[in-house]
């Protein structure tokens, strides 16, 4: 567990997966296994920065309390949490090693022909002793191409600009979101929250660090097969992924030496490209358009500035668009020119930031088209809905023919081949493998983060920090605000900003970007293992006796980015040598969300948040813990009860009642032999139990405990045989509660390492059991036989069971089946 530690503290929601996860840790090591059960704090981030900037209290004295506050409550809940291997994101000790996965990071590259990365050292050697030859037109644009005795000529300043195209850290220019207001850059994710308190947000092209993930786009997407996760959250992360296969083709722009590049998954379709669509902030979009558009062009360009990727894309939402004045050139059609258009649906990070829209096959090009009464022509066979575009490949092309290519009747893969031939033939085109994925964008204009340990001479030559200079430490400041230059507050901090190379005595100015909060929460697995480390990451022997990681249990809601961020960086520290495994989580279980009693989501502005401390105080953590598991299936979504929290209440105390007796409640137990029934009812529970907990259905584990419960009050004897073992099994889920029935009953050592109990199969399996009667298919009664029963005496049995008999009045049986030790079916006509 990583929370982030709020200044709320913890609601009723937390406690759902640490207890579930605390259930698992004491059952296993009840089982004899070393159990690694550690907790700590993703404490970096925007809300401790922003509660600094209004009231001038450093982030670090907010973010301290708020632990030292969710650390007692969750040790009010007795999760048995190795509290020796508790970390922070935030301390120097820790985030020492984040900077120093940074600079691993920084200082590698993906080889293409490994397929993994390498140190950046081996693609220097490579350069001195071959120059660039097969990284031209691939990582490296062709006009920047050099010999191995160019390399040697040439200065740092040029050395370094080459390696940033490979290197998996880099500097580019791209549209952010930015805060003004806050100072900083907000994740696609985080905007939604910062603008529904009123913030504005918009997009702006600014030089930030980026991590090259894409590079890992396929080995991402294979390695989800070693991965035990549920289906939906492999399906989020391979859409993320969003692997294409597609055509890369150029658009010349009529009249001028430009062209658009447009990357398609439909090369079928080309006939039926009846406009193109660019980015907003596509770059060639000033050079095309025309001086009677420039004022709209711009217009539209500043109010799409103004709106997230999600509002963008919305597929719902209205399309608008402005026409740059300027047309294309029809690869296929000689002659035919096709207007060029600027939309918002087009994001410039997404394939090219240009689209050939065939309305007819496409729902956003036709919105599009029918707005803009721009033509729409069917280019494959096929009739979709009134409004709806026809998109399927599974159909032949149609109205596809000129004098340059001709596809009719062709099906889509023989298009497809047939079109990318044509293209890379005449090299206006090649196919591609295309990723929706995009690179991460790794750095933020904030002060509460880890200091990226990079430094720039005055010639912009970047320097990475050496690993004998980590930790590179915050220095502490008096103003949180932003510095007003679009630079973090760590711009204001003068003397820090210096920077004296130790090799050479050349100044430099430290970097002032800090790192995202994913940084911290990427890696905080592998420092639970050797926590106290000074000397490296990990332990090797310690990494490779503990990873991957058995069970990882958390919301949904870190489906896709957390997991692909820590993914990425374990890859590369296992290309890299500091990991054995390729992955780092094994098994994912997702908890359910845990609503408020009125069913909505618990916050603040409804008045539903139920704190867990009012809980835990009226009726103990136990009857918390035991609810949680017990209010429905641990993945699925459930509103709080309090009458269900008092129900668990009143189960536990009649726990309790089993073990005691007379108005004094005084302990008794009987040393005396247990009944053949009440052997049963424990080794089914015990059976029951611990299958439950392995398969993470904690709420019917519960339900057999009161099964249990129940029928043990209704007999008068109490069978210390039977009683002791009950503790043992409730333990996990109640451990208070089971600690001290454990005492009472002589033991001096704490039960949590003491063994399961193991059922006996005897006493699991019923001599007799309870058979369905159906009468063409409908259940109809049921009777009570010997569970070695034969076919025909079964079938005897349920032509005699009295409410079946009516059925069978006046009709003929056609066929009898017996379905051994579940049901009779008796077919009638």
């Amino acid at each position: 567990m990583f929370p982030y530690p709020s200044g709320a503290g913890l609601h009723v929601g937390h406690p759902e997966g640490y207890t579930a996860t605390d259930i698992i840790s004491r059952f296993k090591r009840m089982e004899g296994f070393e159990v690694l059960h550690p907790m700590g704090w993703d404490a970096f981030g925007l809300p401790a920065e922003r509660y600094a900037m209004t009231t001038g209290i450093h982030p670090k004295i907010t973010t301290k309390n708020n632990i030292d506050n969710f650390r007692k409550q969750i040790k009010m809940l007795g999760l048995s949490y190795d509290w020796e291997r508790e970390i922070s994101t935030t301390h120097p000790d820790y985030y020492r090693w984040t900077q120093w996965i940074f600079l691993q990071i920084y200082n590698a590259y993906f080889d293409r022909e490994s397929k993994k990365a390498e140190p950046i050292s081996k693609l220097i050697e490579r350069f001195e002793s071959k120059g660039s030859t097969g990284f031209e037109g691939i990582e490296l644009p062709k006009s920047l191409g050099f010999s191995a005795s160019e390399w040697k000529t040439k200065d740092r300043k040029a050395k370094e600009d080459i390696l940033a195209h490979f290197r998996l850290v880099y500097q580019a220019n791209i549209p952010v979101n930015w805060c003004e207001a806050l100072g900083t850059v907000l994740a696609n994710e985080e905007v939604e929250e910062w603008v529904s308190k009123g913030y504005t947000v918009e997009r702006r092209p600014m030089r930030q660090y980026m991590m090259r993930i894409t590079a890992y786009a396929e080995r991402l997407l294979e390695d989800l097969k070693l991965c035990e996760w549920p289906v939906s959250t492999l399906e989020m992360q391979r859409n993320w992924i969003g692997k294409s296969e597609g055509l890369e083709l150029e658009f010349p722009v009529s009249e001028q030496s430009a062209k658009i590049i447009v990357y398609t998954t439909r090369p079928d379709t080309l006939f039926g490209a009846t406009y193109l669509v660019l980015s907003p902030e596509h770059p060639i979009v000033p050079q095309i358009t025309k001086p009677e558009a420039k004022s709209e062009i711009e217009a539209y360009q500043k109010e799409c500035s103004l709106k997230s990727e999600l509002e963008r894309t919305e597929l719902n939402k209205e399309k608008t668009g402005v026409f740059t004045g300027s047309f294309a050139d029809h690869p296929l059609l000689p002659g035919k020119k096709i207007p060029i258009y600027i939309s918002d649906y087009v994001l410039y990070g997404y394939g090219t930031g240009a689209i050939m829209a065939v309305p007819a096959h496409d729902q956003r090009d036709y919105d599009f088209a029918k707005k803009y009464a721009l033509p729409i022509l069917s280019v494959i066979d096929g009739k979709g809905e009134e409004g709806k575009a026809f998109d399927s490949k599974d159909s032949v092309c149609i109205n596809s023919s000129s004098s340059v290519l001709d596809i009719n009747g062709f099906h889509y893969k023989e298009a497809f081949a047939k079109v990318a031939d044509w293209a890379e033939g005449i090299g206006i085109g090649k196919k591609k493998t295309q990723f929706k994925l995009r690179d991460w964008l790794f750095a933020r204009q904030r002060y509460w983060g880890e200091p990226i340990p990079i430094v720039h001479f005055e010639d912009g030559t970047p320097k990475a920090l050496s690993e004998s200079e980590l930790p590179l430490l915050l220095p502490d400041v008096k103003d949180f605000k932003p510095s007003g230059t679009g630079e973090s507050p760590l711009a204001n901090a003068t003397d820090w900003l210096v920077y004296k190379d130790p090799e050479t005595g050349e100044l430099a100015r430290r970097e002032t970007n800090t790192m995202p909060q994913w940084a911290g929460s990427c890696w905080y697995y592998l420092r639970y293992i050797d926590p106290r480390n000074t000397n490296r990451l990990v332990d090797p022997d310690l990494e490779k006796a503990w990873m991957p990681v058995q069970i990882y249990i958390g919301g949904a809601e870190h489906a896709v980015l957390h997991l692909l961020y820590s993914r990425f960086w374990h890859k590369i520290l296992f290309d890299l040598g500091h990991v054995s495994s390729p992955e780092p989580f094994q098994k994912l279980v997702h908890q359910g969300l845990i609503l408020g009693e009125d069913k909505s989501k618990m916050s603040k502005s409804r008045g539903n948040v139920v704190n867990p401390d009012d809980v835990v105080g009226e009726y103990g953590a136990d009857t918390l813990r035991l609810f949680e598991m017990f209010m429905g299936p641990f993945e699925m979504t459930k509103p709080w009860s309090k009458n269900g929290v008092e129900g668990v209440f009143r189960f536990l105390n009649r726990v309790w009642r089993l073990y005691h007796s007379g108005p004094e409640e005084s302990f008794y137990v009987e040393e005396k032999p247990a009944g053949e029934a009440e052997l049963k009812i424990l080794h089914k529970t015990i059976k029951k139990v611990k299958e439950d907990i392995e398969n993470y259905s904690f709420n019917t584990a519960v339900s057999q405990m009161m099964i249990f419960v129940n029928e043990m009050t209704a007999v008068k004897s109490r069978p210390k045989s039977i009683l002791e073992p009950f503790v043992l099994v409730i333990a996990p889920f109640a451990p208070h509660l089971a600690e001290e029935l454990w005492e009472k009953l002589g033991h001096k050592e704490t039960l949590a390492f003491t063994p399961f109990p193991k059922w006996e199969s005897q006493y699991v399996i019923d001599a007799e059991i309870t058979i369905v009667v159906q009468v063409n298919g409908k259940m109809r009664g049921e009777f009570i036989a010997s569970k070695d029963i034969e076919s025909k005496d079964a079938i005897q049995k349920a032509k005699e069971v009295e409410k079946v008999i009516p059925f069978l009045q006046g009709k003929e049986i056609k066929k009898e089946i017996y379905v051994p030790g579940k049901l009779v079916n008796l077919v009638v006509a």
